[in-house]
């Protein structure tokens, strides 16, 4: 039995808010989804879900509404350290919170990073 990697979901306490910053980072999300419980869509092969924090409590039984620390990153591959730059810019000027902006890493990759509306950290990379 082989076991791969389908889908990557996102807990989000307000849909239509979360559906609005990851549309600003390009992902192609279809309009009319603001609402729903649960949304997914295809990106660059694997799937990103969000759910809301309300049906993951029915899923689970049992949900921490505040985590605490950074458990998770998603990262997102940009074609150039411009399209970071780009990227980076267009996003914290949509009022959304820069948390690093972008500067060249010790290990090779220009890197930015900015926070969802629920307050996951999201890389930018090239």
């Amino acid at each position: 039995m082989a076991v791969r990697l389908d889908v990557i979901g996102i807990a989000v306490k307000d849909m239509a808010a979360s559906l609005r910053f990851y549309r600003a980072l390009g992902i192609v999300v279809p309009e009319g989804q603001d609402a729903e419980g649960h949304v997914d869509v295809e990106a660059g092969g694997i799937r990103i879900a969000w759910d809301t924090v309300e049906g993951l409590k029915q899923v689970y039984g049992d949900w921490d509404d505040h985590p605490v620390g950074h458990r998770i990153e998603l990262a997102f591959r940009c074609d150039s350290g411009a399209d970071v730059d780009a990227t980076y810019a267009r996003v914290v000027a949509l009022g959304y919170r820069g948390h690093r902006a972008p500067w060249d890493a010790f290990w090779g990759q220009h890197y930015a990073i900015v926070e969802d509306p629920d307050g996951n950290l999201i890389s930018l990379f090239a």
